[in-house]
């Protein structure tokens, strides 16, 4: 589900060919065993790489200041600060992240802050996948500064 955000320029995903840096990922949720799906999910998209997981709101704004991800995918409830409001600071201090909200609710019962999160796109759990990863990738990401951070 769109969250009424207007696309970056798009950008092609790495080619995996030696010396193409992969697009870094950063995956937050709470959830082990989540956590470890998402992981996998990434792995079967060709050129990208998972660097960090995040368990917590404020662990995930640390992680993302630090290993500079090019995709956050951001669980909406998390201990200490929500997904949402992570998702806000990260997008503020890293605009060239794409965040991509996932979670279990329907989309017409997302939080009413989700939309002015900064996220790109809400995504429900069991429909998160290598496709989505490419579909939310082409319409919203922006590889620009990505050769700095690889």
């Amino acid at each position: 589900m769109s969250l009424g955000l207007s696309p970056r320029p798009a950008a092609a995903p790495s080619s995996g060919e030696p010396g193409d840096a992969p697009f870094r990922v950063l995956v937050v949720d709470d959830q082990a065993p989540f956590r470890s799906v998402a992981a996998s999910v990434i792995r079967l998209v060709r050129g990208w790489q998972v660097v960090g997981e995040a368990e917590t709101g404020e662990e995930a704004v640390r992680l993302a200041g630090q290993l500079q991800p090019d995709l956050v995918l951001m669980d909406i409830n998390l201990p200490g600060i929500n997904g949402i409001e992570a998702t806000r600071r990260i997008t503020a201090a890293h605009p060239n992240a794409v965040v991509m909200l996932l979670s279990t609710y329907q989309a017409g019962d997302l939080p009413s802050d989700a939309g002015s999160s900064g996220a790109a796109e809400y995504v429900h759990k069991e429909e998160f996948g290598p496709a989505v990863v490419r579909d939310v990738w082409a319409r919203f990401g922006d590889a620009s500064d990505r050769s700095a951070t690889a």
